[in-house]
């Protein structure tokens, strides 16, 4: 049976984007039927630790699951980066997905999500998902990384993915393994560019979110040509970017953050690698670009989520 995941109150409304106040509860008032408050449990959800012999690092696996027993060919999955962080936001708009998609769509399948984050009690590791998330570049010693120690293990955490998490997933779960999507933002948008140009057979769609193409100076576009036909002719891509990640706000903190946005060019980057991917006259790949009006690199990452999920269901 799965068991709940339990998460903090005030971290899922942060990452759901609720604007609330907390209330003061007077003392005499009542707060459920034994007077404590208590952490949020997520039905349907489960977590487990798993260390790794390729990056021996140890990953906290956030899975949510569908209702129901799973259809003969298995369910489909989406591996989301960024576990601490997205998990709560993937696992309601997955679960919203099942019910809306069981009442208006004959053999409506509901996707499995799995989160890989770290055994942490904050939403993002710097210094570990600097390092798995950025290609094994020849030369890094002028990345741009303003945090990260260590970086350019793409590689071991890819293999961490491939060999020791999806047997560990699908020893539990029956997955569908021609249905398999892999959704990153920013550095994990790098990633999945990366997957995709390099090693792209494993996975079936890509969701690469505000991805830091900008990295050790563009080094992903060296990546781009290793794309094979194979992977082109059976894969598809979706490229999502905020409105505002090019443009720095007013006021002094602004001003300091101008030069740097100018330089990364993240809307037209990422605009321009859509096109020139979808465009190749050698083996084009279905790829489908998605400007998210309002929304700075922060706040894109959450309506990135909820089109990442269309995206990997649609037929």
């Amino acid at each position: 049976m799965v068991r709940a995941l339990r998460i903090g109150m005030a971290a899922v409304l942060c990452l759901l984007g609720a604007a609330t106040a907390q209330a003061a509860t007077p003392a005499s008032a009542t707060v459920g039927s034994s007077g404590e408050w208590r952490t949020v449990e997520l039905p349907g959800t489960s977590q487990f630790d798993l260390h790794s012999r390729q990056t021996d690092r140890r990953y906290r696996i956030f899975v949510s699951t569908p209702q129901g027993e799973a259809p003969a060919e298995g369910f489909p999955v989406i591996y989301v980066l960024d576990g601490n962080a997205a998990f709560p936001v993937a696992h309601t708009l997955a679960r919203s997905a099942e019910r809306v998609g069981q009442r208006r769509q004959p053999g409506f399948v509901a996707p499995v999500i799995v989160a890989i984050g770290y055994p942490q009690d904050g939403q993002f590791d710097d210094q570990a998902r600097g390092e798995d998330y950025t290609p094994p570049a020849p030369n890094l010693s002028n990345t741009g990384d303003r945090v990260s120690l260590r970086q350019g293990g793409a590689d071991r955490f890819l293999a961490f993915i491939t060999d020791e998490l999806k047997p560990t997933i699908e020893a539990r779960i029956r997955i569908n393994r021609s249905r398999q999507t892999l959704v990153g933002h920013s550095y994990g948008g790098l990633f999945a560019l990366h997957v995709l140009f390099t090693q792209g057979d494993a996975f079936q769609r890509y969701v690469a979110g505000s991805p830091s193409i900008w990295w050790n100076e563009r080094y992903i576009l060296q990546e781009r040509p290793r794309l094979s036909a194979e992977v082109a002719k059976s894969t598809r891509l979706l490229i999502t970017v905020g409105s505002l990640e090019q443009t720095a706000p007013a006021g002094p903190a602004g001003d300091s953050r101008a030069a740097m946005l100018t330089e990364r060019r993240m809307v037209d980057s990422a605009r321009d690698l859509a096109a020139d991917v979808n465009g190749d006259p050698r083996h084009p790949l279905a790829t489908q670009f998605q400007l998210l009006e309002g929304e700075n690199h922060h706040s894109a990452a959450f309506p990135m989520l909820r089109r990442a999920i269309d995206f990997a269901l649609a037929p």
